[in-house]
């Protein structure tokens, strides 16, 4: 019967399940050993190189990073920049794919052209760095929002989703008498739901990472985003000096601290995935195909 797998599909799905379990662990047991190692004693850590399950368990490490308000203002900043900068990349990027879709737009691949050239070749650190600082906006939050407001193949995807979706919409939205933002954002946005909310958890994990720019940008420590005060807190653990004068005060942490910092920088991240999971892979799909 054509239902019936044979001897020879059964191996290779056995040997196929196999080879990604074996992956799947490869790739979940880091994480284990990170979280593991946070609830850790420094004792524990030093004398076992691989931890998964500690023999004494210990909160010392987060009360540690909590008993001050330094990493807690970092997060702050994290999820500020996250969620402005999400929504204005996502607000940009609609705007410009939704335009660059539209098939009666005047020199629509000359503009198009425009945008693919800066993918391939950019006015490089130093241009961009003087931009920022005669535009004003070095030393401030909106130094890591502004000059990374567009990912172009971000927009591309967003582009493609949009030619992708049926002309009868638009053709009856104007008969109805909607004009082109009523159709964007009553018609194309709800029907893109799929592509906007991957495109989305793309710009969101940029901006959660977001550590070069920080880096070039702030001078203020108190404005750091997480993923700088992790690079601080790993920087006073090696023992190498650090000209920061908020932060010469902070005693050494421990291997557990660096391991609990990781944890608390990296859960806001993982607790955003599993509501946008279901709209991931039919997005990022939907978007790269055109009919």
């Amino acid at each position: 019967m054509i239902g019936d797998k044979t001897l020879g599909s059964r191996i290779f799905n056995l040997t196929n399940a196999t080879i990604l379990t074996i992956i799947a662990l490869l790739t979940v047991l880091p994480f284990i050993h990170v979280l593991g190692s946070s609830f850790a004693t420094g004792a524990e850590i030093a004398e076992k190189r691989f931890l998964i399950f500690p023999t004494i368990f210990t909160l010392s490490a987060y009360k540690y990073i909590f008993s001050t308000d330094t990493v807690i203002k970092a997060i702050g900043v994290s999820v500020f920049v996250t969620v402005v900068g999400t929504l204005w990349s996502m607000f940009i990027s609609t705007l410009t794919a939704y335009g660059l879709s539209r098939r009666d737009l005047a020199g629509r691949r000359y503009i198009m052209f425009f945008f693919v050239f800066t993918m391939l070749f950019n006015g490089g650190l130093i241009p961009t760095f003087i931009i920022v600082q005669q535009t004003g906006l070095l030393d401030s939050l909106a130094s890591l929002i502004i000059p990374v407001t567009i990912n172009v193949f971000n927009m591309i995807i967003l582009r493609t989703f949009f030619q992708n979706l049926p002309a009868g919409l638009e053709e009856s939205a104007k008969i109805d008498g909607a004009s082109d933002f009523g159709i964007l954002f009553r018609i194309v946005i709800p029907c893109s739901l799929p592509a906007i909310a991957t495109i989305s958890l793309f710009y969101a994990v940029t901006y959660w990472n977001t550590y070069m720019h920080a880096i070039l940008y702030l001078s203020d420590a108190a404005k750091w985003p997480v993923q700088v005060l992790l690079r601080q807190i790993v920087v006073l653990a090696t023992g190498i000096a650090y000209d920061s004068a908020e932060y010469t005060d902070i005693p050494p942490p421990s291997q557990s601290v660096k391991m609990a910092v990781i944890v608390v920088a990296t859960i806001p991240v993982l607790l955003v995935y599993p509501f946008l999971q279901k709209y991931f892979a039919q997005g990022a799909l939907l978007g790269s195909i055109k009919e």
